[in-house]
């Protein structure tokens, strides 16, 4: 059994903007945790309506997990429906694209919005949109508990779950829910040199350390992390990662390998723009 990581920092007072939370950014620590450069935390008292208007992506994929609340969501790749509460909207924006998403339900509404960079031979590609069912997202059990596999693999032979989304990076972004008291303990692959996690609901240590509604970062070298609900029942997002190996190149809503890499894509956004009609 390996030790545990050692705690590097705690992000105890992330930027917010009206109802969201910006955990991670590429301008600050999206260029230490990459591939995950950008981590919004959405948790507000939401009316049928509210979303987020049609925007644009290149370079990057977006994926977003909105547990409470059913989403129309529609892209420029084609894809155009309702997802219901608790699935998975991937948008891998390639060279450019568009998409916007409308919350259905009313009421409190917490989730999550992930940016991950595409590698040089994927940032430049096709769009593609992926809608992953809530009874389709993978899962692991535990003894009092569960672990959703948002992106990447958890578990071997007759007990893995891996995610349906193809990341185009060795990841794990995992979502994990302990009943009251629960414990589990991690071992993140031996090339994961990126670790972080963020307790957003309830109470829980990590690492033995009491935890809550901060940003969690852990030191590169390999170790366990280990999390315990406290005396109500817990939910901690946690991510795992081989760091990213290019540079982060960003545009207003972009990001990519290379000034002419993100050229292209800010071209492409203006044509598929143009397509559209102006917007």
């Amino acid at each position: 059994m390996s030790a545990l990581k050692k705690i590097e920092q705690r992000v105890t007072a992330p930027r917010s903007h009206g109802p969201i939370t910006r955990l991670i950014s590429p301008e600050a620590l999206g260029e230490r945790l990459k591939p995950f450069i950008f981590l919004d935390f959405f948790n507000a008292e939401i009316e049928p309506g509210f979303g987020f208007p049609m925007h644009p992506h290149s370079g990057i994929a977006t994926l977003t997990w909105q547990p409470g609340s059913d989403v129309q969501y529609q892209d420029t790749t084609g894809q155009n429906g309702i997802l219901k509460a608790g699935g998975l909207e991937w948008m891998n924006a390639g060279g450019g694209a568009w998409h916007q998403a409308t919350l259905l339900g009313r009421g409190k509404a917490t989730g999550f919005q992930l940016w991950v960079p595409m590698p040089p031979e994927v940032e430049d590609g096709p769009s593609f949109g992926q809608y992953v069912p809530p009874d389709a997202v993978a899962s692991y059990p535990l003894p009092q508990g569960e672990v959703k596999v948002l992106l990447g693999a958890l578990g071997e032979g007759a007990d893995l779950a891996r995610s349906p989304i193809p990341s185009h990076q060795d990841m794990n972004y995992l979502l994990v829910t302990l009943a009251a008291g629960a414990s589990w303990r991690y071992e993140p692959p031996a090339a994961h040199d990126v670790a972080w996690a963020f307790v957003f609901e309830g109470q829980a240590s990590v690492q033995a350390e009491a935890s809550q509604r901060e940003l969690l970062i852990f030191e590169a070298a390999s170790g366990a992390i280990e999390m315990r609900a406290g005396q109500e029942a817990a939910r901690i997002i946690l991510g795992t990662a081989k760091q990213h190996d290019h540079p982060l190149v960003l545009g207003t809503s972009s990001v990519h390998t290379s000034p002419a890499a993100l050229g292209r894509g800010l071209a492409r956004i203006r044509e598929v723009r143009a397509q559209m009609g102006g917007i």
